[in-house]
């Protein structure tokens, strides 16, 4: 259900206690130097052999770019993708992984996740995958103006596919996570509200969610300005109307709530979309659509992005069905006998 927050800028907090000695308690040992060195080489021994083999040799999992020549876009568009450690594993060569999507903000690109987060290290104990798509500067919207800049088409009919077809991976909703931040957030809660039935979850951080529905006038000039104007055109298109996150909300019929995916969504109270992440919050709860909406410090920067990165993930993959057999699934999939797969 959505988190109602009563004070404005009050953050929630999320608390994580690590497990061991209260600071309060310590442990004293008394014994001869030698006898303490055998103790000492004895408990490393044992506590070897006690934890399991993927903390013992943590790293990061692979990682791949791939180029993939669109037909829609007319060119090719390069995507990166973190392979899930276990992925390589003996016991899981017959498993579908999940997949999470991951769509970066205006100027940004694919690699900016490797470049300016810990995206790995976050990755490392999740069984999903982690692909991080090239969007451009389009919003993630077939443009209005542009007619090869169809980036909404894109990903659903040339990206996901490609996906599923090169990678052991699952191809139903229950098995897709889609997330982003900024123009990626207002991307990511679009397509789950547009397209329930392709995403488990729809999450963004610091989500520009007004984006459709910016005139010329609101804008200062640059990159921001002129993006907006590209795909979305004139104020009163056609494009603005059907990728209006508020609109698309208002409009959501009560019998088909339980239809969404599961939404989740952060800002800092410092952002400077935090207002339109508070508005889409109350709009959801008057609608009485279920969502989780996060309030913390922070503004709209990759520290806080890379700071809840994590939670993000985590959530996504809580939500994700875990890694099922392909025998269970519908039969051998395609790639195993064509080939294909990496």
């Amino acid at each position: 259900m959505a988190r109602n927050l009563t004070k404005p800028h009050e953050p929630i907090l999320i608390l994580e206690v690590d497990s061991g000695l209260a600071s309060n308690q310590s442990a004293t040992f008394c014994a001869k130097p030698l006898i303490v060195m055998k103790i000492a080489r004895i408990a490393i021994v044992l506590l070897a052999l006690f934890i399991p083999y993927p903390v013992c040799a943590q790293r990061d999992p692979p990682t791949s770019s791939v180029n993939l020549q669109s037909k829609l876009l007319g060119r090719t568009v390069t995507y990166q993708i973190l392979i899930p450690i276990q992925y390589q594993y003996e016991d899981k060569a017959k498993k579908l992984f999940p997949v999470v999507y991951l769509l970066h903000g205006v100027s940004g690109h694919s690699n900016n996740w490797l470049q300016k987060t810990s995206i790995a290290m976050y990755a490392n104990p999740l069984d999903v995958f982690v692909v991080m798509v090239e969007g451009g500067d389009g919003w993630y919207t077939d443009s209005a103006t542009v007619p090869e800049d169809k980036f909404e088409s894109y990903i659903l009919q040339e990206l996901i596919p490609d996906v599923e077809s090169r990678y052991r991976v699952q191809k139903s909703r229950a098995g897709r996570a889609i997330a982003g931040l900024s123009m990626g957030g207002y991307g990511a809660i679009k397509f789950g509200l547009k397209y329930p039935d392709k995403f488990v979850f729809a999450g963004s951080m610091s989500g520009a969610f007004g984006a459709a529905s910016w005139n010329e006038k609101e804008l200062q000039p640059g990159v921001i300005r002129d993006s907006v104007l590209k795909v979305f055109g004139p104020a009163d298109s056609a494009t603005r109307r059907s990728n209006d996150i508020f609109k698309l909300v208002r409009e959501w019929p009560a019998d088909k709530v339980a239809l969404l995916p599961y939404l989740y969504f952060d800002s800092g109270t410092e952002d400077r979309f935090f207002k339109e992440n508070r508005d889409l919050a109350y709009l959801l709860t008057e609608k009485k659509i279920p969502h989780e909406y996060r309030e913390l410090p922070g503004n709209h920067s990759w520290t806080y992005w890379n700071q809840q990165l994590d939670e993000i993930l985590r959530i996504a993959a809580r939500k994700l069905d875990s890694p099922v057999s392909w025998e269970k699934s519908g039969g051998k999939p395609a790639f195993l006998t064509a080939g294909r797969e990496h």
